[in-house]
């Protein structure tokens, strides 16, 4: 099913998520044919530029990133337009009206229009304003949709002002703010995983589940960014928008029907039934981490505070560590651990659902623990560990486990990337995989406590590059006689 006719605008045109990503998205779209071939892509930056210079560094992007070539490439380059405007002035939005008017009219689009904001996080209350200056958001004349990117907000109170500056000028139904991690396939199909199967849903509970573990890992530092991850840090670039959001898919009831709002509510209701944390909660069980320098592979790298843009005394967090709880029914008394950090052993997001030991005391002294592994990123699949009999006398059991990787499926080569799913969906009108405005806030209320905390008094342990992170990490799970999973880059292939 292709998109209705509709012109695409990006604000920060010029910047690498448009060239890396969003450009690459539409393009693979367009390829596949999910893109109505009305469509117009208009890109809006600061930096003075022609439609033939936009579309030729986005051709090379394509090429780059894609391997893209022939009709197809040239074909979708005919659709890129561009125009330079001051995005901080609102007068200069008024060049925008007649490059929509004529793209509306060549493209038959009936005033449809997805505008995103490709932009710092600065723009994203000024940019809806001066569009509604101009009256290029009302929706008389055909559907208008914004996409914001993360950060929404710097704490609770930055992130409700937002929300209140953006809402002066679209509607929540207008508005889609986006997480890529939502749009990747296995985060989708924790859904289908559980509610689709009769061996799962009746055992994911506090009944057989002892305890669950998210964990998102990232083996680089923070290269050239670290002016910007100065300013936020392992629980604003991950935890609190990236990790809470697969918790609380991880964790949800089954919604009544398939559609945005259902999905949302029960979403909605996990994140406000997580334990509050107080100071006493905290001093036990947070950790927070900063990598130092170390040699990796033979290859000396830098610590945190020797890269660009990072201050010499920084005390910014590059991992956590938490252990939390969701006061609820189904989960009271489950501990779930969650992890972050960069210059981790290797790239890797993954869900692991520890279940309970078998309580017959003869099976149960040497039974492997039975889990479920689902991995996000990278070598997405599913893996499940149990216990079978080892050949020969005796009972004694042995760990096996049965393995599910996307890229073993025929169609894995059609499987769309987070963005692509995630911009077509916001080109048709489901907001199903995007954060509505009152999980936005239950994420901040939740987090705000530590960002306190840490201010307050939070230490920040040292650990090596290239390890799982400070020891008192390990020393957090293992007061209840747990060991963090240390996954590898891939899951086990098939032989």
């Amino acid at each position: 099913m292709q998109t209705e006719n509709n012109c695409i605008v990006i604000f920060g045109a010029s910047g690498d998520l448009t060239h890396r990503k969003l450009i690459p998205a539409l393009y693979n779209l367009y390829k596949i044919g999910r893109l109505s071939e009305h469509f117009s892509v208009l890109g809006v930056a600061r930096t003075d530029m022609t439609d033939d210079i936009f579309r030729e560094k986005m051709r090379a992007a394509l090429i780059e990133h894609e391997k893209a070539e022939g009709e197809t490439l040239e074909n979708f380059c005919s659709h890129l337009y561009y125009q330079s405007v001051n995005t901080s002035d609102a007068a200069d939005y008024v060049k925008l009206l007649p490059r929509l008017d004529d793209l509306h009219d060549t493209y038959q689009t009936a005033g449809n229009t997805l505008y995103y904001l490709s932009t710092p996080p600065s723009l994203y209350g000024v940019i809806p304003e001066c569009l509604a200056a101009h009256g290029l958001n009302t929706e008389e004349y055909g559907w208008k949709r914004l996409i914001v990117e993360k950060p929404f907000g710097y704490d609770i109170k930055t992130a409700k002002a937002l929300d209140v500056q953006i809402h002066r000028f679209f509607e929540e139904h207008q508005i889609y703010r986006i997480d890529h991690y939502l749009g990747k396939e296995t985060v989708q199909n924790l859904l289908v995983l559980r509610f689709s199967n009769g061996l799962f849903e009746p055992l994911w509970s506090r009944n057989f589940i002892d305890y669950v573990e998210i964990t998102g890992a990232e083996a680089l530092g923070v290269e050239q960014r670290g002016g910007y991850y100065d300013g936020s840090g392992a629980m604003r670039d991950m935890f609190q928008n990236h990790l809470l959001q697969v918790l609380a898919m991880v964790a949800m009831e089954p919604p009544a029907i398939i559609n945005a709002d259902s999905m949302r509510d029960e979403v909605a209701k996990v994140l406000h039934c997580l334990h509050p944390l107080s100071e006493e909660d905290l001093q036990h069980n947070l950790v927070l981490g900063q990598y130092i320098a170390a040699e990796i592979d033979g290859k000396q790298v830098n610590g945190y505070l020797q890269e660009t843009g990072v201050p010499a005394d920084s005390n910014t967090e590059t991992y956590m560590a938490l252990r939390c709880e969701i006061d609820n029914w189904r989960w009271a008394g489950v501990p779930f651990y969650v992890r972050t950090g960069k210059r981790l052993p290797t790239r890797v997001t993954e869900v692991v659902i520890h279940f309970k030991t078998t309580p017959h005391p003869v099976f149960s002294q040497n039974a492997p623990e039975n889990k479920l592994i689902i991995r996000i990123q990278p070598d997405e699949g599913i893996s499940m560990r149990f216990g079978l009999k080892k050949p020969g006398a005796g009972f004694e059991a042995k760990e096996v486990s049965m393995d599910f990787r996307y890229s073993d499926l025929s169609s894995a080569a059609n499987l769309m990337t987070a963005y692509e799913r995630l911009l077509l969906d916001a080109m048709k009108g489901d907001a199903t995989l995007f954060s509505r405005t009152d999980a936005v806030h239950a994420c901040w209320k939740f987090v705000q406590p530590i960002l306190d905390y840490k201010t307050a008094n939070g230490r920040v342990y040292e650990y090596e590059a290239g390890t799982w992170g400070p020891t008192e990490a390990d020393k957090l799970i293992a007061r209840e006689g747990r060991v963090w999973r240390k996954p590898s880059g891939m899951m086990k292939k098939k032989v």
